[in-house]
C-alpha cells in the first residue's frame, strides 16, 4: 500500500518536473551569437574581423559573430556593462577603473604586454611649447578615460602641475585630430595608429611619449556573465588573439598591408605605428594588474573617478 501511494506522488510530480526541466533549458544563457565591440586601434580583432579567422576558428561551437565599432573604450564598456555586447576588444588600462567605478562586472579575459611608446602629447612642429611645463594654461585636446588621459596626468604630474593647469578638450580621436591641424588646441594626446599618421602627416612633434610615465597595457573583457557561461568561446578567442599577435609581429607589412583599406591609413604608416605595439598577449594576472591601483589613484585625486577603485579587486578568467 505504501508503494502505491509513493508511486502515484511520483507520477503526479512528473509532469512539475518536466515543466522545471524546460523552463531551466530556456533560462539557459545563449551563446549561439557571439557580439564584439571594438575600435580602430583593435588592430589583432581588426585583423580577425578581415581575414574571417574568429568566425571560421567558432563555427564548431555554433557562434556567430556581430561586429560593433565604437571610437574609443570609454562607450565601449558602457556598451559591455549595459549588455549591448558580450566582449569588448583590446581597450586601455584606464578603461576599466571608470567601467567598475560605475559598477560594471568585468572579467578580464587577456592583456596585451606594454607598449609605452605607442602613445604621446603632441604639438605642432613650429610650437612654442619646448616640455610639459610649458603647456600651463593651454588647451589640450584629449580622449576621456583613455590611457592617453593617464598619460597627459602623469606627465603632468612630473613637471609639478595638474589637470587644473590646462584646459582639457574631450574629443574623440577623429575630432581631436581636427582640432589638432586646425590649430584650435595646442596639444594633443593620442594613441596610435593616431599618432604615427599624426608625425607623418600632420608634422607633429612629440613632447612626452608613454616611456617613463604609463606602461600604456591594453585588456580583452567580457562580461562577467558571459564569462561564467561561455569558457568555451573564450578560449577560440584568447587562443585567435594569442596566434595573430604573433603573426603581426612575423609578417609586419602583411598585417599593414591588410589593414590599410579597412583603417584608410597607407601601409607604411601602419607598419610603423603596428612597431610601436608589443602584440604580446598573455593571461591576465592579479601581479600584473599592479599599475591599475596607480592609474586609479591618479584619476581620483583629479576628481575624474566618483570613487576610489581597486584595480586588481577584478574577475580574471581562466581557460
Amino acid at each position: 500500500m505504501i508503494a502505491a501511494i509513493t508511486r502515484r506522488i511520483a507520477l503526479a510530480a512528473l509532469p512539475m518536473l518536466l515543466t522545471s526541466a524546460v523552463a531551466f533549458a530556456q533560462a539557459a544563457p545563449a551563446s549561439s551569437t557571439l557580439r564584439i565591440g571594438f575600435q580602430r586601434s583593435s588592430t589583432l580583432i581588426a585583423i580577425l574581423k578581415l581575414n574571417g579567422g574568429l568566425e571560421k576558428a567558432l563555427a564548431p561551437l555554433g557562434v556567430q559573430i556581430t561586429w560593433h565599432e565604437f571610437t574609443s573604450g570609454l562607450p565601449q564598456l558602457e556598451a559591455l556593462n549595459t549588455g549591448n555586447i558580450d566582449f569588448s576588444a583590446d581597450v586601455a588600462d584606464t578603461v576599466p577603473l571608470f567601467a567598475q567605478a560605475a559598477g560594471a562586472k568585468l572579467a578580464f579575459v587577456a592583456e596585451e604586454a606594454p607598449s609605452p611608446g605607442a602613445q604621446a602629447i603632441l604639438v605642432p612642429q613650429n610650437s612654442p611649447i619646448k616640455n610639459v611645463a610649458d603647456l600651463k594654461g593651454k588647451k589640450v585636446a584629449v580622449t576621456k578615460a583613455a590611457g592617453s588621459h593617464y598619460l597627459l596626468i602623469a606627465a603632468l604630474g612630473r613637471a609639478e602641475l595638474n589637470a587644473k593647469s590646462i584646459t582639457p578638450a574631450y574629443l574623440t580621436p577623429a575630432d581631436g585630430r581636427a582640432a589638432f591641424v586646425s590649430n584650435n588646441v595646442d596639444a594633443w594626446v593620442t594613441w596610435d595608429p593616431f599618432l604615427t599618421t599624426a608625425l607623418k602627416q600632420n608634422g607633429a612633434r612629440v613632447l612626452a611619449d608613454g616611456q617613463g610615465l604609463a606602461n600604456y597595457k591594453r585588456y580583452y573583457l567580457a562580461s562577467e556573465s558571459y564569462a561564467k557561461a561561455n569558457g568555451k568561446v573564450l578560449k577560440v578567442i584568447y587562443d585567435k588573439l594569442d596566434e595573430t599577435g604573433q603573426w603581426v609581429k612575423a609578417h609586419p607589412k602583411d598585417a599593414a598591408a591588410l589593414l590599410a583599406d579597412s583603417w584608410h591609413i597607407d601601409a607604411p604608416t601602419i607598419e610603423e605605428a603596428n612597431s610601436h605595439r608589443s602584440y604580446k598577449v598573455g593571461l591576465v594576472t592579479k601581479e600584473g594588474l599592479a599599475e591599475q591601483n596607480k592609474i586609479s589613484d591618479a584619476f581620483f585625486a583629479e576628481g575624474l573617478l566618483p570613487r576610489k577603485v581597486d584595480g586588481t579587486d577584478v574577475t580574471i578568467w581562466r581557460p
